[in-house]
């Protein structure tokens, strides 16, 4: 499984295709220099995600992603081509929110993720 956190305020503002070109113009110090880096390396800033395998398990996926956002889409599978960017990070150049297997999210935007998306796997925390 991959996982992606990003914060609820963004979901609907970005929904459904996640891509960090809707983002690069507010990217600033360390983050700005990262993006020019990626752009440098892969052509393009990647949508990071962990990869769930050995020693990082879910568990361990979401602890993290949540320091990104307080929402966590969950996938099988990602598009082609996928960037290996770190030991448990990987990058892809769109990610569709609703090919998401599972969303883990505190109660207060259950409501906004039920309605958003009806029949995906909603896990409260």
């Amino acid at each position: 499984m991959f996982y992606h956190g990003i914060p609820a305020k963004y979901i609907r503002e970005h929904y459904p295709i996640l891509s960090a070109r809707k983002s690069a113009m507010e990217k600033t110090g360390d983050s700005l220099a990262d993006r020019l880096h990626l752009l440098q390396q892969f052509g393009v800033e990647p949508v990071h995600l962990l990869e769930e395998r050995g020693d990082y398990d879910q568990e361990r996926c979401l602890i993290e992603c949540r320091q990104f956002g307080d929402v966590v889409f969950a996938f099988s599978y990602l598009p082609l081509p996928v960037w290996q960017l770190s030991k448990h990070e990987v990058g892809v150049s769109i990610l569709d929110l609703r090919k998401a297997v599972a969303i883990f999210t505190p109660i207060e935007h259950k409501e906004m993720l039920f309605d958003m998306f009806p029949n995906k796997n909603i896990f409260v925390d």
